[in-house]
């Protein structure tokens, strides 16, 4: 079974996106999809980037437990809110932090606005910083409109039916995107 860590990227206060975290938890651990673990920003609390870990002398031991388990996991889910178009400090600063470990791995995008758009704007965003870094970026996208009126504070979705639909393809997508690099990187390594 997969390991898909779910990372929610928002330390703000009242943040709304952290709703999606919960329920991708729930979705693929009812549904005996992966192991799922969400890894919360707003618990980290990581300094300000200085340097990427790898030249670090002295890393933040919170740093190098999120490095590792970034490194471990068999694919990534980003849960990010919109703001001004962009997404959040501390999610550029998380994935500044590293480089290494966001080499070949899947990471798919799961946006979410208070307004209509879901946080559309801050994909471009998004795919630019993981294309650079060298990550498989999960074609199928996930944007959530007005999340505060979609999931509920535990992450319930107030229309299952039709989340579930999404939730589906979308983990689908996330899925085989695994399967495939895992494939790939068994016939690039040395001895195959």
């Amino acid at each position: 079974m997969p390991n898909i860590l779910i990372l929610s990227s928002s330390v703000r206060l009242g943040r709304n996106s952290h709703r999606l975290a919960l329920f991708f938890r729930q979705y693929l651990l009812e549904n005996q999809l992966a192991q799922a673990e969400i890894l919360d920003l707003n618990e980290y609390q990581f300094p300000i980037f200085e340097e990427r870990l790898m030249y670090q002398t002295n890393p933040d031991p919170r740093v190098l437990e999120f490095a590792e388990k970034i490194k471990a996991a068999d694919g990534v889910i980003i849960v990010t809110p919109e703001y001004n178009g962009g997404y959040p400090a501390s999610l550029k600063n998380a994935i500044d932090v590293l480089e290494p470990e966001w080499y070949k791995k899947p990471v798919a995008l799961v946006t979410a606005s208070d307004g209509q758009f879901g946080g559309s704007q801050v994909i471009t965003a998004l795919l630019l910083t993981f294309w650079k870094l060298g990550a498989v970026v999960v074609p199928a996208r996930y944007p959530v409109p007005k999340v505060q009126e979609a999931y509920g504070p535990d992450g319930s979705p107030t229309d299952p039916a039709t989340t579930n639909k999404f939730a589906k393809k979308f983990i689908k997508e996330l899925l085989w995107t695994v399967k495939a690099v895992k494939a790939g990187m068994k016939e690039t390594s040395p001895g195959a």
